[in-house]
């Protein structure tokens, strides 16, 4: 089957103090998404599907659906913290939807086929995108399946501060064994990749792979996540924040026997953590426009 794409674009960058996925980049104003959606549509996704909040439908479809709409099958799906089974009420005083979970559940009602998810402000490269195109090509549908394409964490840090990233782990035939997420990775002033937890201070070599949401599945994960979703549910209820993240769906499937490969990348990550990347990561766009790995207009056919 032809694998679609799930851009999860509904986040609101609070470190970042803005929108990201409507912020311009490229040197033309292009933004981090659009290098995404061109990148898939040359891989040989079928679909591609964005998730995103009613509060920024206008501005979304003006800046990035209008432009990509011709392009082929667009399809544009909401998240929002009211969109869940009518057997679980939204506890009082919730905000916030429920993470990047919920968000690729949003896609259950256009999605029928193997997909690969992606956060809308990541650049991951057309090499990542089209290992996981690839390997959803020959997955049976009906049966659970996954892959996550991993970066080496050297890759993927910011010089503005530290970075969360899920470090994964696999076996010897490379299949997945868990992922940990960290939530504060960094670099010492010799460059020494490291973490911090609770005081313990932890070096990771730079070729440590880490989960950057480029996660393949078959449909029937929307199962997985729906049967997941009642414990974050009931964790919610004494902790408003609680959010259901997709590496947590994978590891789920782990435990039950799912064998998921690790695809290794040497793919450069750019990415907007902090408003104060932005210059850099214009830089690199820059840069790959003026090599001809992109052209000068996106959109031209």
């Amino acid at each position: 089957m032809t694998p679609s794409l799930v851009i999860l674009a509904a986040g609101m960058g609070s470190r970042y103090g803005g929108i990201k996925q409507l912020d311009g980049f490229g040197p033309n104003g292009e933004r981090i998404i659009d290098y995404t959606v061109y990148d898939a549509l040359k891989c040989g996704y079928g679909k591609i599907v964005f998730v995103i909040r009613d509060e920024i439908e206008k501005d979304f479809t003006e800046a990035v659906l209008k432009k990509w709409e011709s392009f082929g099958d667009i399809r544009v799906v909401h998240q929002s913290l009211e969109k869940i089974p009518s057997e679980f009420p939204v506890p009082e005083g919730r905000q916030k939807p429920w993470g990047t979970a919920h968000a690729t559940w949003m896609a259950e009602e256009v999605v029928n086929e193997p997909f690969a998810t992606v956060n809308a402000d990541d650049f991951y490269g057309v090499n990542s995108l089209q290992s996981a195109c690839d390997y959803l090509s020959s997955v049976d549908n009906d049966q659970h399946a996954a892959c996550l394409i991993g970066y080496q964490i050297q890759n993927t840090l910011t010089d503005s501060g530290s970075v969360s990233r899920g470090v994964c782990s696999a076996d010897q035939s490379g299949f997945l064994t868990g992922i940990v997420e960290r939530t504060k990775i960094s670099k010492d002033s010799s460059g020494q990749i490291f973490f911090e937890e609770d005081g313990v201070h932890t070096n990771l070599e730079d070729e440590a792979l880490v989960s950057m949401n480029l996660i393949g599945f078959s449909s029937k994960v929307f199962e997985e996540i729906r049967e997941g979703f009642a414990a974050v549910h009931e964790q919610s209820q004494s902790n408003l924040k609680a959010e259901y993240y997709i590496p947590s769906v994978l590891n789920s499937l782990i435990q039950k026997g799912v064998k998921a490969p690790v695809i290794s990348t040497e793919d450069q990550w750019f990415g907007v953590t902090y408003s104060e990347d932005k210059p850099w990561v214009k830089e690199q766009f820059k840069k790959l426009h003026q090599n001809g790995t992109y052209p000068e207009n996106l959109w031209e056919k």
